[in-house]
């Protein structure tokens, strides 16, 4: 997969494309069928198949108070999209000039005149331009006027027999924060995960038995505080994932304050400052807690270490459990 952060000068190869539009942010199973679906017509016509989304994220810009709400970092959509199949990636940055842009001017300049599209697929409530005022209904009206092709995807929900919710970022969310990330893989059709870079620490889990590697989340939503069983990829070892648990939180046995995630692998003994990992997130095992002093917390971190081995141990929580074909999600949309 090609990444573009421009729509101006683009080789003439990418002209042309069937183009996904969103912010796509975690790709979840209802971003996949708005994926999925161009897919099919990118093959049908035998073109590229591209993606455009916007970074930062507008809201991130538009109302920069707003506290930390990511499900997916630019690198970490990038790595779902292309594991997809998607061929090209547009991820225009986006700024107050952007902003400004009226929506049919966004869809002349930007998607006709820089990308060439031939055909748009979006989702039933995408909206884009000036204070929002792009809809699906605009964009039919252009495609008649502009000549090129339009599919809105309509709702997509879990399966049958779950519930009457359709897949959504902000569903996706209040899970996190909630503590359930399973609920959220659901939706996700993956374990949800952060990527970052491991930061010096002050070593106090090593002294304590259980070395960590520590993270922050910058603007990922902040899950609920506690201790989760995990799984960490690190960079250099590919696909590969190692068991363990992490604390996320504010470490009250310590009196801090600043909110770190720490991420403790289980039979490793390498050293992992400086280098950039992915964490899934499969289970909470427990809430934050308070101890009396460190021999009360080293004990209680051997027993949760115990639980997340069990959790982790589960088939039903291996890495590839909601693993969902962008296929399937246009088999839904095709039954319906």
């Amino acid at each position: 997969m090609r990444l573009f952060r421009h729509y101006t000068d683009l080789p003439p190869w990418t002209r042309g494309a069937v183009v996904a539009l969103g912010n796509f942010d975690g790709v979840h199973r209802g971003h996949r069928a708005v994926i999925g679906e161009a897919q099919r017509i990118a093959r049908e016509f035998d073109v590229p198949l591209a993606v455009l989304t916007l970074e930062p994220h507008p809201l991130r810009v538009l109302a920069p108070e707003t506290p930390p709400f990511r499900l997916s970092s630019l690198r970490s959509k990038a790595h779902r999209l292309d594991a997809l199949g998607v061929d090209i990636l547009f991820a225009l940055h986006f700024d107050r000039e952007l902003a400004g842009m009226l929506a049919q001017d966004f869809v002349t300049e930007v998607l006709m005149d820089g990308l060439g599209a031939c055909h748009l697929v979006v989702g039933y409530d995408f909206v884009f331009g000036h204070r929002r005022a792009g809809d699906p209904a605009l964009l039919g009206q252009m495609a008649e006027m502009e000549g090129f092709g339009l599919t809105v995807v309509p709702p997509v929900g879990p399966a049958e027999g779950r519930d009457g919710h359709v897949y959504s970022s902000t569903r996706i969310r209040d899970h996190l924060r909630h503590g359930r990330p399973r609920e959220a893989a659901e939706l996700l059709g993956h374990w949800w995960e952060v990527e970052s870079r491991v930061l010096e620490g002050d070593r106090r889990g090593r002294r304590l038995g259980f070395p960590t590697a520590n993270l922050t989340l910058d603007d990922y939503v902040q899950p609920a505080h506690g201790v989760y069983a995990v799984r960490m990829s690190i960079d250099e070892e590919g696909a590969s994932w190692r068991d363990g648990i992490a604390n996320f939180g504010r470490r009250p046995t310590f009196g801090k304050e600043e909110v770190l995630l720490e991420v403790h692998l289980f039979d490793f003994t390498g050293d992992l400052y400086g280098r950039h990992v992915r964490v899934a997130f499969i289970r909470r095992v427990r809430g934050e807690r308070r101890f009396d002093g460190p021999d009360a917390l080293k004990a209680q971190i051997a027993a949760d270490c115990e639980a997340a081995r069990d959790i982790l141990a589960d088939p039903d929580n291996r890495p590839d459990r909601f693993a969902m074909p962008v296929g399937e999600a246009q088999r839904r949309l095709a039954a319906r």
